[in-house]
């Protein structure tokens, strides 16, 4: 037994001073007191007695040692005492307890164990099994490991807490990154063990050459064969706007050669099956074309011949985007002129009409157009949605025209990143050229020397005016025509110019290829809910982290790359730990002679003691006093007259 709040000097002292002042309060209770009487008249002073010594005595002893002994427990609860051994300096030690939560801990166990046991299952009953050998004065941190490590505690004694935290510990869905979790755990530990509970299967994290001196390793013995997706890779096509090119890889995780097959389905319907024979720890890559404009979800399934441990990577799907044509109507009397520029392009569907059919009632199944070209020709109404004006008579111009030039050149294009893009010819020679008189809003998209000749405006519905016509003078024979057009196409409607680019991938660290002049102020990197994930461009590499399964999207001007981050990463290496590391569950400790708390059963039973003797006592000793003052004899120094 010790005192863990107070030393035994302080607290005798402590005990000596109240007990004593107890005593004298109980000794002066018998001191005389001024006594009231009705006249003096009967009484005459007394002849001084003479003096005797008496001795005090304390008329109710019990009272006085039930108040002492009471005081005494209150003082000895406060004082911390602790039955049991005094803890040597140091003896309590901090241990980590770490919980693999990869992906991998999801698979099947090993045979013999039931059905529906994971290798989490497993390492769960090791790390109780382990926490039931720590001295209980001991602190547990609980970690949860896989790519990051996550502490699921602080440093707790309560094992109630730390077996919650064990038991609500679930596979994550990327891989262990081991080197990074014990360099964590090494840093955090304090003079306890680092207990790792494992399967060994590892991601590309760098593993230590030299381990903690403390480690102690809980083995999780795990299945070997295991056939999965590793990488899907859904591409527009190119040359073909309805085409998707699809790109499959899956891997064999196994010692030993496995046979799959791998099924395409869209919306439902397969459309495309391959068989796979795959080499020990060796890849193999698939490829499809598939065509559809329609918007549905494409599946890819993996079937292993011999089954599969882990299920969980056998399958993938994604949400195709629907790829619309931009619709175009053109009001030209020349419509040659304007037929290669738009015709070549497979995004755009057009329709060329004559000038004086503007206005007139079309058929009910028309669809009507997305942007209107007005090739030479203003209509009497604006149109009510995006146009392009090519040469617009001069008073009828959307944009105010300044003047009409005769023999310039081209010297500069804008810098805006979609109606810019690719423009670098310089000194091209126009024979004529309207300029126009721009507000501040407005984009000068080419000028000469005199000013903008080709004027773009933003607002509800975007127009472009042209000063020239681009296949009626010598700037047909330049690239810059066609690049021109379709700059102009895709910063009026960017999402029909749009390139889809869909992967399926680990979650983790993901690295994007971006392409070349890529402008970093109009890259976009998006969750699944629409809010943004922080990401870094290194040249020409842009780099984000996603620790949840879920769907990112990566936008740069009118290229969308969205990566369905939902196939779990399985580890390519299983690490076998060196022959000197501590493995297994210790012999359960000894029962130990450990102090414990009994300052709240001293507080209770001083509080039953004093409240005993305020029950035997208290509440009669005020009448007790008034009885005992009636029968005592005078204590004045004067005496009735006889």
């Amino acid at each position: 037994m010790f005192f863990l709040n107070l030393g035994f000097g302080e607290f005798l002292a402590l005990f000596s001073a109240i007990s004593a002042g107890v005593v004298a309060l109980y000794l002066l209770d018998r001191s005389r007191r001024r006594q009231t009487v009705a006249t003096l008249k009967f009484w005459r002073p007394a002849e001084m007695p003479s003096q005797v010594q008496q001795r005090r005595r304390i008329q109710q002893p019990w009272s006085m040692l039930l108040q002492i002994l009471g005081i005494a427990l209150l003082l000895l609860a406060l004082a911390g005492v602790r039955i049991g051994a005094r803890p040597e300096e140091g003896a309590t030690r901090d241990h980590v307890l770490i919980l693999d939560s990869s992906a991998w801990m999801g698979a099947r166990s090993r045979a013999g164990s039931p059905r529906s046991a994971t290798l989490m299952d497993e390492a769960k009953v090791l790390a109780r099994a382990w926490l039931k050998t720590v001295p209980s004065s001991d602190r547990i941190m609980v970690v949860r490991a896989d790519a990051v490590a996550s502490p699921a505690t602080q440093f707790e004694t309560n094992r109630a807490a730390i077996e919650r935290a064990i038991r609500e510990t679930q596979p994550g869905a990327s891989a262990l990154n081991l080197g990074e979790v014990l360099r964590f755990a090494k840093q955090t530990a304090g003079g306890g063990e680092i207990v790792l509970t494992t399967a060994g299967r590892i991601g590309g994290g760098d593993v230590p050459t030299t381990l903690p001196p403390n480690l102690r390793l809980l083995s999780v013995t795990g299945p070997e064969a295991n056939v999965g997706l590793r990488k899907i890779g859904l591409l527009r096509s190119v040359t073909d706007p309805d085409a998707w090119e699809i790109f499959v890889t899956a891997k064999n995780y196994g010692p030993a050669p496995a046979n799959a097959t791998l099924a395409l389905q869209f919306a439902g319907t397969p459309v495309g099956s391959k068989q796979m024979a795959l080499k020990p720890l060796g890849e193999q890559e698939a490829t499809f074309v598939f065509k559809t404009r329609a918007a549905g979800v494409m599946e890819a399934r993996l079937l292993s011949a011999a089954g599969d441990a882990f299920p969980q990577d056998d399958r993938a799907t994604f949400e195709l985007p629907n790829q619309r044509q931009l619709r175009v109507w053109v009001y030209s009397q020349e419509p040659a002129l304007l037929k290669p520029l738009l015709m070549s392009n497979p995004n755009v569907a057009a329709v060329f009409l004559d000038p004086s059919t503007y206005g007139a009632t079309l058929p009910a199944t028309t669809e009507k157009p997305d942007v209107v070209i007005l090739d030479r020709f203003a209509p009497p109404t604006v149109p009510d949605r995006d146009s392009i004006w090519i040469e617009p008579p001069a008073k009828q111009s959307p944009i105010p025209v300044a003047s009409v030039y005769s023999k310039v050149k081209v010297t500069s294009w804008t810098d805006d990143p979609i109606l810019g893009d690719g423009l670098r010819t310089h000194d091209l020679e126009l024979e004529s050229a309207m300029g126009f008189r721009t507000a501040p809003s407005d984009i000068a998209v080419a000028n000469v020397d005199a000013g903008p000749v080709i004027v773009a405006r933003a607002g509800k519905h975007k127009t472009i005016v042209m000063g020239f016509h681009p296949e009626r003078s010598r700037v047909k024979y330049e690239l810059a025509a066609p690049l021109l057009f379709a700059n102009i196409l895709r910063w009026i409607a960017p999402d029909s110019f749009r390139r889809w680019q869909l992967t399926g991938g680990n979650v983790g660290t993901v690295s994007v290829k971006l392409t070349p002049h890529t402008n970093p102020a109009q890259v976009r990197v998006l969750g699944g809910d629409g809010g943004a994930i922080p990401y870094t461009i290194d040249g020409d590499t842009l780099r984000f982290f996603a620790s949840d399964a879920g769907t990112v999207r990566v936008i740069t001007g009118e290229r969308e790359m969205v990566y369905s981050l939902t196939v779990p990463e399985v580890g390519d290496t299983v690490w076998q730990a060196p022959a000197s590391v501590r493995r297994g569950v210790p012999k359960r400790t000894p029962i130990e002679n450990v102090a414990r708390d009994i300052w709240y059963w001293l507080a209770l039973a001083g509080g039953l003691c004093l409240l005993a003797e305020w029950l035997l006592y208290g509440r009669h000793r005020t009448r007790l006093r008034a009885m005992q003052a009636s029968t005592r004899p005078p204590a004045m120094f004067e005496r009735r007259a006889s």
